[in-house]
């Protein structure tokens, strides 16, 4: 499962969820006009590099760019910074998903079933910045094994999930009565991506991607075709 909260995995699964027919991820920008006129048709270029949309593109890296009247009906071949790398790296699993606080308990059943089905382990792959660990990231898989804890709380997890549901309830993800304090938002406007898309003016973007559980969308990587699609609703 690959976690790039700010913002690869959130715009992915956003895009799929507003009727995008796939996210086709690649990990360069001349990678991604060569996909572009291998596909035709309908096909858009979304992505960013920096943080910014890239010369030429359709679409950048926010989830709010990625409207249902937008990208509705189209391929999306997609190339950012840390999340579609993060995705290459990942080639040899047998099955790719992607995570995110917007999909958490979405995702979280979909990598249990699919373990499940193949007596597999489930590795969490945070993007990070730059190969560098981002804590927006380990808030991610935070929330995600939150989730699993929640509902099968007899499965297995490495001292390292502990420490990140741990963070997680500790910035917010544990709420009690009607309020989390601190705000997850607030929490993520700390990190070091938080930091950086508020420098880019795109501060509106973390709310987005702070809305826990907003969408049941699970991104798969489909190995035939290399596109991103929607698992089908159970």
């Amino acid at each position: 499962m690959v976690i790039d909260v700010i913002r690869a995995s959130t715009t992915i699964t956003t895009a799929l969820a507003e009727g995008a027919a796939s996210v086709v991820p690649v990990a360069t920008v001349d990678a991604a006009r060569g996909r572009r006129q291998q596909l035709g048709g309908n096909t858009l270029l979304g992505g960013e590099r920096g943080g910014v949309r890239i010369e030429g593109f359709d679409l950048g890296n926010s989830p709010r760019e990625y409207t249902r009247q937008r990208v509705g009906g189209h391929d999306i071949v997609f190339t950012t910074t840390n999340g579609t790398a993060a995705l290459a790296a990942c080639d040899g699993a047998a099955v790719i998903l992607i995570g995110s606080l917007v999909n958490r308990t979405a995702v979280a059943a979909a990598a249990r079933a699919a373990a499940t089905q193949l007596g597999a382990a489930v590795h969490l792959v945070c993007a990070g910045v730059e190969r560098q660990a981002a804590a927006e990231d380990t808030l991610g898989a935070g929330a995600i094994l939150a989730a699993v804890a929640e509902q099968w709380p007899s499965d297995c997890r490495d001292p390292a999930a502990e420490v990140a549901i741990r963070q997680f309830h500790t910035v917010g993800g544990h709420r009690s009565g009607a309020s989390a304090i601190p705000p997850l938002t607030a929490a993520l406007a700390a990190t070091p991506g938080g930091i950086r898309i508020h420098a880019l003016g795109m501060q509106e973007d973390l709310a987005v991607v702070a809305a826990l559980d907003s969408l049941a969308t699970v991104p798969a990587l489909a190995a035939d075709s290399g596109m991103l699609l929607p698992l089908p609703s159970s």
